[in-house]
């Protein structure tokens, strides 16, 4: 039983896998991050120095149990940071999530709020429902499964990395998905009203969308070891409009930095 935040609950995951080649487990989390991605999924990794998540297995939970009231005495930082993977819900496939945040910002940092347990519930739904479909991220299938909870990600693990995990999860996030989100404008995917939703949702929530200039060397060699990458190739979960996920590969370099050139600080 793994009852803590999504690091304690994913060790446990791993733990749990990899004993006797795998015991079953339950996890317990008690942040808006464990509840809303980390102790749900089945993805059970640990970070080494080389990377986030590099080592680990697949191992789904015999049950999860989500008790709001463990949030009441989590610091708002740690609340809010969490909330970024469930707006990363919201864009990729429950656009229902993004008006819940808008329509009531500050309501979302309150434990008891009910529009916090909406979100939440929605959140854990989406990813249930991906999971379900695609437990092991199958690759090259033509259909993008569980890949879609990529979203942000791959930036996001790149300053992660940079900041030697000094940098709470969900910010990196934030950050990452309006990445993605530039990126995707600059390759003529989504328009602008698309990227200004991401700043505007995730700003409203004290989540940050820039990241200090002068640091693309070192993003983009995280991002070229990041485990979504193959070989060589970048490869993106991008949006053609809200709610419409889709695998950008290989864009030209000169996308990249210009979109790093709009979330630079």
């Amino acid at each position: 039983v793994g009852v803590g935040g999504g690091s304690t609950t994913a060790l446990a995951g791993f733990v749990a896998a990899t004993w006797l080649r795998g015991v079953r487990f339950v996890t317990i989390p008690t942040t808006v991050l464990g509840m809303v991605d980390a102790a749900v999924g089945g993805k059970t990794g640990i970070n080494v120095d080389a990377g986030k998540n590099l080592v680990g297995d697949f191992h789904e939970p015999a049950g999860v149990l989500c008790d709001l009231q463990a949030l009441e005495t989590l610091p708002r930082h740690d609340l809010v940071a969490g909330l970024a993977e469930a707006v990363k819900c919201g864009l990729v496939k429950d656009p229902a999530i993004l008006d819940l945040v808008l329509a009531d910002p500050s309501g979302m940092t309150q434990w008891d709020s009910p529009r916090l347990r909406e979100v939440i519930e929605r959140a854990i739904t989406v990813k249930a429902e991906v999971v379900s479909g695609d437990l092991r991220e199958r690759i090259g299938t033509g259909v993008l499964g569980r890949e879609v909870l990529n979203y942000g990600h791959t930036f996001g693990h790149a300053i992660e990395q940079v900041e030697r995990y000094h940098w709470r999860h969900g910010a990196a996030i934030s950050v990452g998905m309006v990445y993605v989100a530039e990126l995707a404008r600059v390759a003529g995917l989504l328009d602008d009203e698309g990227v200004a939703l991401h700043r505007q949702v995730l700003g409203d929530l004290g989540l940050p969308t820039s990241y200090a200039g002068g640091r693309w060397d070192d993003l983009l060699s995280a991002m070229r070891r990041d485990k979504k990458t193959r070989g060589d190739l970048l490869r993106f979960v991008a949006l053609r409009g809200i709610g419409h996920p889709e695998l950008l590969e290989g864009p030209d370099p000169a996308l990249l930095t210009a979109a790093y050139a709009e979330v630079s600080a």
